[in-house]
C-alpha cells in the first residue's frame, strides 16, 4: 500500500501527460482534415513543366510532365507545427506570444501564412478543375459547401470554452475568417481568371503573372481599398475618425472606448456587442472595457487581399517553366510586398502611417507577412524541390 501510495505523484504526472497528448493529438489530427479540406494535396498540387513552343503558349499538351511542389507542403506543416507550440504556451518564449497591440512576433506569422498557403494551393486547385471541364455552377458549388463547413466548424470551435448561450455566442472566429477569405478569392478567381487554353498573347512576358491577371488584380485592390476606405473615413461615434489606436489607457485615456475604430463598431454595430470577443489582447495592459474582435469583419477584406498575393506566388510556379525565373519572380514579389509594408510602418513598432497590427490586420502586416512567406517558401523550394537535399520529414507528414 505504501509503494502504491508512493507512485501517485508519479501516475498523476503521467495521466495528464497522456490526456495533454492527447488533446494536442485530437487538435492535430482536426486542423490536419481542414487544412486537407481547403488545401487539397495530390493532383491540385503538381505543377506543369511545358516544353517551349513557337506559339509561347503555357497551356499543357502532349510533352507536359508533372512534378508536385513539396516546398508548399512543407511549409504548411511548418505552420502548423508552429501553431501547436504557440498554442500551448510557446516555452515561454515572449516571441511566441501576441503583442497587445501594434508590433510583430513569430506568433503572429501562424495564421497569415495559412491564409497565403491557402491562396497559393488556391491556384493549383482551379487548374486542376478547369482542367476537369467542371461547369461554373459545380464551382461555385463547392465554395459555397467549403466556405459553409468551415465558417460553422469555426462556430462549434468557439463553443469550446464552457457553457455557451445563443445571446452571447462569439461568431468571428479564425476558421471563419479563413472561410470568407477564400470565399472572397475563389470568387474573384472564378469569375475574372483565364482558362488556360488563353494564356497565348502575353506568355512570354516577364510580368506575364501580372498581365494575364489584370481584372483580378483591379478586383483584389478594389477589395482593400474598400478595407482602407472604412478604416479611415468611416466616422466612429465617440471617436476620431481614422483612429487605428487600442483605447483604454493608451494616449492618458482619450480615446477610452475607441479600442479598434472603425473595425470594432462594425462588428458592434453588425453583429452586436455580446457577439464579439470580450477579453482582446489588449485589456490587460491598456485596461479597455469594450469588447474587440481580432478576426472581425472589417479585417476580413485585407486578409483577402493576402490570400490574393498567395494566389499570386501559385501562379509564379505555373507561369514561369525553370528554376531560375522562379526564384527571381518570388524575390521581386517578397521586395516590393516587404517594402511597401515597411514603408508604410515605417520599419518601427508604433511610427508610420499604417503600424503592423495582427488585431486590425492592418494592411502593412498584410504585406510585411506575405513577405516573410515568400522567403520562407524561396528557401524551402531551393533546398527540397531544387538541391533536394531534404525530404521535409517531419512537417511533410502534416
Amino acid at each position: 500500500m505504501s509503494l502504491l501510495i508512493a507512485h501517485i505523484p508519479i501516475l498523476s504526472l503521467l495521466i495528464v501527460h497522456t490526456r495533454i497528448m492527447s488533446l494536442l493529438i485530437a487538435h492535430i489530427r482536426i486542423l490536419s482534415l481542414l487544412i486537407e479540406l481547403y488545401l487539397p494535396h495530390g493532383k491540385n498540387m503538381e505543377l506543369s513543366f511545358t516544353m517551349p513552343s513557337g506559339n509561347h503558349t503555357v497551356a499543357p499538351d502532349t510533352r507536359t510532365r508533372k512534378k508536385r511542389l513539396k516546398s508548399l507542403d512543407i511549409f504548411r506543416g511548418l505552420s502548423l507545427c508552429i501553431m501547436m507550440f504557440v498554442n500551448y504556451g510557446g516555452g515561454g518564449y515572449w516571441f511566441f506570444d501576441h503583442p497587445p497591440w501594434n508590433g510583430l512576433t513569430v506568433a503572429d506569422l501562424v495564421f497569415p501564412w495559412f491564409v497565403f498557403i491557402m491562396g497559393s494551393s488556391m491556384n493549383f486547385s482551379f487548374k486542376s478543375m478547369r482542367r476537369k471541364q467542371k461547369s461554373n455552377l459545380q464551382i461555385v458549388f463547392k465554395i459555397i459547401k467549403r466556405t459553409v463547413i468551415l465558417f460553422g466548424l469555426g462556430i462549434m470551435f468557439n463553443t469550446n470554452w464552457g457553457p455557451v448561450h445563443l445571446k452571447t455566442l462569439r461568431i468571428p472566429g479564425v476558421l471563419q475568417r479563413l472561410s470568407l477569405s477564400y470565399l472572397i478569392v475563389a470568387l474573384i478567381e472564378l469569375c475574372l481568371g483565364k482558362k488556360e487554353d488563353t494564356y497565348r498573347a502575353r506568355a512570354s512576358s516577364k510580368i506575364r503573372d501580372i498581365l494575364l491577371h489584370l481584372p483580378e488584380w483591379i478586383a483584389a485592390l478594389s477589395v482593400l481599398a474598400v478595407y482602407l476606405t472604412l478604416t479611415f473615413c468611416l466616422p466612429v461615434p465617440g471617436c476620431p475618425t481614422g483612429y487605428i489606436g487600442p483605447g483604454g489607457l493608451s494616449e492618458g485615456g482619450k480615446y477610452y472606448n475607441c479600442t479598434g475604430g472603425a473595425a470594432q463598431y462594425i462588428d458592434v454595430t453588425i453583429l452586436g456587442p455580446n457577439h464579439i470577443y470580450q477579453n482582446p489582447t489588449p485589456k490587460l495592459i491598456y485596461q479597455t472595457s469594450v469588447p474587440y474582435d481580432p478576426e472581425g469583419i472589417l479585417g476580413t477584406l485585407s486578409a483577402a487581399f493576402l490570400c490574393f498575393l498567395g494566389l499570386q506566388t501559385g501562379r509564379v510556379f505555373v507561369l514561369f517553366q525553370d528554376h531560375k525565373s522562379r526564384l527571381i519572380r518570388l524575390l521581386i514579389w517578397a521586395a516590393i510586398t516587404g517594402a511597401i509594408g515597411a514603408g508604410l510602418c515605417g520599419g518601427s513598432k508604433e511610427e508610420g502611417i499604417i503600424p503592423l497590427n495582427k488585431n486590425l490586420w492592418s494592411v502593412s502586416f498584410s504585406l510585411v507577412t506575405a513577405c516573410f512567406a515568400n522567403i520562407a517558401l524561396i528557401a524551402m523550394y531551393v533546398v527540397v524541390d531544387i538541391l533536394d537535399w531534404w525530404g521535409g520529414q517531419p512537417f511533410i507528414y502534416l
